[in-house]
């Protein structure tokens, strides 16, 4: 099936560009146009956020039932982005990234990838950037353990300069996105904010103290600002009232989210 997508993205619109089998023009358009060669749908700009959890569901990134998180919770979903590992994915989830950014209206010079998974985020990101809005960006991202031969250093990439927008997947303790400010911090830049996935909208294991999420608590120490492509609430508004009319879940994994998110959630 052949589809064109013509989307308004902001102020580095450059025409048309072609990816694999799937034909994405850029258009001067707050709607998205989606022709089949049978009919012809207009949506708004969040359909990006129906884009990310079919693809997510469609990865198996994204499951439904009951697992066991790390501090002890019994969680009615649960997100892996090591999941979305082929060539589509990446391209898709690249999009819905820049999507979700260029939406909130941020402003950044550069990107930086924590390691590990937010190598590859980054690298998708940038590539959306460039071949759907027109916009070259630079990006880095960082090694585990400094290199002591060749090049040297932790960083690898583009120099860090100037205002520096962070991509990872998910927060749930921070320290990734925090060890990345520091490193950014020392080299001279600005971070200025951080690109998430999932924000899964959720508060800490004190439930006495834990009155923010692990974003809010970024968000306030660090004067940073977050957007995610979908958080929590978006996830259950979505499947709740898909655009589409498809069912995705079930009524009762549903309601197990509604509970959840009313049992641990933030505002």
């Amino acid at each position: 099936m052949l589809f064109i997508l013509g989307i308004k993205t902001g102020p580095w619109d450059t025409g048309t560009t072609f990816v694999d089998s799937t034909k994405l023009q850029v258009a001067p358009s707050r709607a998205i146009e989606v022709f089949t060669g049978h009919f012809t749908l207009h949506i708004d700009m969040q359909d990006y956020q129906l884009r990310f959890i079919d693809l997510a569901l469609s990865r198996d990134a994204l499951r439904f039932g009951n697992f066991k998180l790390k501090s002890g919770r019994e969680s009615p979903y649960f997100f892996n982005a090591g999941l979305f590992s082929d060539g589509e994915a990446a391209a898709v989830l690249g999009q819905c990234y820049a999507a979700a950014i260029l939406r909130s209206g941020l402003e950044f010079d550069m990107i930086f990838g924590p390691a590990y998974k937010g190598i590859p985020l980054a690298t998708a990101l940038v590539i959306a950037l460039a071949t759907q809005h027109g916009r070259n960006v630079p990006y880095a991202f960082n090694r585990k353990e400094a290199k002591a031969h060749g090049e040297g250093g932790t960083v690898v990439g583009s120099p860090l300069r100037d205002r520096v927008l962070v991509v990872d997947d998910v927060i749930t303790a921070g320290t990734a996105v925090r060890e990345s400010l520091e490193i950014i911090r020392n080299a001279g830049a600005q971070p200025v904010a951080v690109a998430l996935a999932l924000d899964r909208q959720e508060r800490g294991q004190d439930l006495n103290h834990g009155a923010t999420s692990a974003v809010q608590e970024l968000e306030s120490q660090h004067g940073l600002s977050c957007v995610s492509v979908v958080t929590l609430a978006d996830l259950i508004e979505t499947l709740s009232n898909p655009p589409d009319g498809r069912a995705r879940i079930s009524a009762e994994q549903l309601t197990s989210l509604r509970d959840y998110r009313q049992r641990y959630g933030v505002t």
